[in-house]
């Protein structure tokens, strides 16, 4: 009988580790991950992720907290974050941070959005979305899509040009993203310029497989932390038939409309198949989508400030956004 996907004890990948990634597993620690854990971990990382905003700004950025309060639903909490140059009306992004639905905020995720804002001479806003578990599916997408429409309506005062809002996100926020392109076409809402993922979260049918790939989710974000993650997102397990494609993107039927995507995995990552089968599905749907998928390398793979890889996925992914940009850099 075959190992439940949680209880796999046979991975022995790091021989397959790319030799400059070593040093980011030699600093992480497994996580124990109960609920005491979690918000004592989300507080940790807040702490020390708040006490670096002031260096983000020193680049020349502006960076603005803002509470956006709505008629008919929860105020949502973002970070705008805009180079302090002026210019003409700039490509918008709407940001969603990675942390599997559990942990994460804007303020997390700088050495990101600073840098994109930067070097795409763009605006940033980043969301705060209600997390998983004390918040379940559907409110963290809602959010994102209330951001979103209020990106389109405060355009002019945000100084971003309407026709070009993409989506940003890594891992659970890459998911996120997904589901929100989704979200939009579906409710004709705002028309996306784009979707820029890196490792999305897509599936959660990833938790129950019972045949799973040998050498992807040794390190950093497991099938244990997955079927955490899933199960807190959407309060109950992950895998019945039940699950909305809104939830899980991977589930969706119909890809057909969706804005460009960029997809970029590494071949250890747990969610390597699902993005590879997420990108074939968008590519049959006709949607223009550019992939690449690194040797080596495993779930959060470009936080590795030396690592050739990490250096050239985050070029790439830069590269890919200034084709949507009316406004770049000079």
């Amino acid at each position: 009988m075959p190992l439940k996907p949680q209880e796999r004890s046979d991975l022995n990948t790091l021989h397959l580790v790319d030799p400059e990634l070593l040093p980011i597993l030699a600093n992480s620690a497994p996580l124990a991950l109960t609920p005491e854990t979690i918000v004592a971990l989300r507080q940790q990382r807040q702490d020390a992720a708040v006490k670096q905003v002031q260096s983000y700004g020193d680049l020349g950025l502006h960076i603005h907290e803002q509470q956006i309060d709505f008629p008919d639903r929860p105020t949502v909490r973002v970070c705008v974050i805009t180079p302090v140059t002026a210019t003409g009306k700039r490509m918008g992004i709407l940001h969603i941070h990675g942390g599997g639905h559990l942990f994460g905020s804007p303020e997390q995720s700088l050495s990101l959005t600073s840098a994109t804002a930067l070097r795409q001479n763009c605006v940033v806003v980043s969301v705060d979305y209600r997390l998983a578990p004390e918040t379940v599916f559907p409110g963290s997408l809602e959010d994102g899509y209330a951001v979103l429409n209020w990106m389109v309506s405060q355009a002019d005062r945000l100084g971003i040009d309407p026709a070009h809002i993409g989506l940003m996100g890594d891992s659970a926020g890459a998911g996120l993203a997904a589901s929100l392109a989704l979200l939009a076409r579906d409710r004709n809402g705002p028309k996306l310029a784009f979707q820029n993922l890196m490792f999305p979260m897509l599936d959660d049918r990833t938790v129950t497989e019972t045949h799973p790939n040998p050498v992807t989710g040794e390190f950093v974000w497991t099938r244990e932390y997955n079927r955490i993650g899933w199960t807190a997102l959407l309060g109950e397990e992950p895998g019945s038939e039940t699950i909305s494609p809104y939830a899980a993107p991977a589930r969706a039927s119909n890809l057909a409309g969706l804005p460009p995507v960029w997809i970029g995995v590494g071949t250890l990552d747990l969610f390597l198949d699902e993005n590879l089968d997420y990108a074939q599905r968008l590519i049959r749907a006709g949607v223009a989508v550019e992939l690449h998928v690194w040797p080596g390398a495993f779930h959060g793979f470009n936080a590795s400030d030396t690592a050739a890889v990490s250096l050239q996925a985050r070029e790439l992914r830069q590269c890919w956004l200034s084709r949507f940009n009316p406004c770049p850099a000079g």
